[in-house]
């Protein structure tokens, strides 16, 4: 086949964005993603190489992808991640390179982030409180990643966004606090619900803080929000602005309310699995192309039948969602 785009599914959706995972591993254990102790991660070797990332990067662009983010497990625990950043950053048609990262190593990583050529950052942070942040990500980090989102701000990222999981019974009293220091440094925030994707299978839809909960809380604190509409978006938040202005607040409702019908993603596991999304349980193998040797059609033959086999909906059963077979760090967020 020739390499042409677009990436359009049954359904008319046009796929242009792509999220990486560059590892599977993280220096925090948040209980909504991966279990405390035991885990199992990819060796060195079953993982994709950079060249092989590049590769995969440079077919899926001219079959029309032009926003790639790097996520993990965390990605800056990868050796020589800034590396990557700068080949990714210059493969032709890649219009946005972004980096989602739970922000610890960002003190370090910032300055060298920015110079490679990474367009913008998310950066986890679920609540300021240092006692509840130890009981999410059983690490004692708060520190560092309140140093890591200083440090992106010192180093000139301009769009950088604050990603925080909603929870019923744990994040309730953060959605206020992480509202008003979000606005004091001019960062969108994005509330998250919490999604089947753990792995200590804790999830149970009453564990879910909806997105139009947490709109109320925000409401009844802070004052009147109005939505925000964009031309043209397929961003998966509702988003919303307080009446006297500030940065943006997003609701990523993806069990109340998914985004499904607008979805334009695809994803690439560490381990070179490709999947068309989140909640799939169909994965294919992007690692066995590049490894054997075959030629780019063949990778661009991959993408298009992934895309072609997207489902409608994801992997909603009357209201609860079935287990994706990976956690979400095996996946990539």
């Amino acid at each position: 086949m020739s390499i042409a785009g677009p990436l359009v599914d049954r359904f008319g959706r046009v796929h242009t964005d792509l999220r990486i995972s560059v590892t599977d591993r993280c220096n925090l254990r948040c209980v909504y993603c991966m279990r405390e102790e035991g885990v199992a991660f990819r060796s060195h070797g079953e993982i994709l190489r950079f060249e092989e990332i590049r590769r995969f990067v440079q077919v899926a662009a001219r079959l029309g992808i032009r926003e790639v983010r790097l996520t993990g497990g965390e990605p800056l625990v990868r050796r020589g991640v800034c590396r990557l950043v700068a080949m990714l950053a210059s493969v032709p048609g890649i219009d946005d390179l972004a980096m989602t990262t739970n922000g610890v190593l960002l003190p370090e990583y910032a300055e060298a982030l920015n110079a490679a050529g990474l367009s913008r950052l998310n950066i986890s942070l679920d609540t300021l409180d240092p006692r509840k942040f130890h009981q999410i990500a059983r690490r004692d980090e708060l520190p560092r990643v309140l140093d890591g989102i200083a440090a992106a701000e010192r180093v000139g990222f301009r769009k950088t966004k604050l990603n925080a999981l909603a929870i019923r019974g744990y994040t309730e009293d953060e959605v206020v606090p992480l509202a008003q220091f979000a606005r004091r440094h001019g960062m969108e925030l994005r509330f998250i619900e919490f999604m089947p994707l753990d792995g200590d299978d804790l999830w149970d839809a009453d564990r879910v803080l909806p997105g139009e909960q947490i709109l109320k809380i925000l409401t009844d604190a802070l004052g009147p929000l109005e939505r925000v509409t964009r031309d043209g978006s397929r961003a998966p938040a509702a988003e919303y602005r307080f009446v006297d202005g500030g940065p943006p607040i997003g609701l990523v409702k993806s069990v109340s309310d998914p985004f499904c019908d607008h979805c334009s993603r695809l994803r690439l596991t560490a381990d070179g699995k490709v999947r068309n999304c989140l909640f799939s349980v169909a994965e294919w193998d992007a690692r066995a192309v590049l490894r054997a040797g075959g030629p780019d059609e063949q990778l661009a033959e991959l993408l298009v039948e992934a895309v072609r086999a997207k489902q409608e909906k994801h992997g909603c059963r009357s209201g609860r969602f079935s287990r994706t077979g990976r956690s979400m760090h095996q996946i990539g967020g």
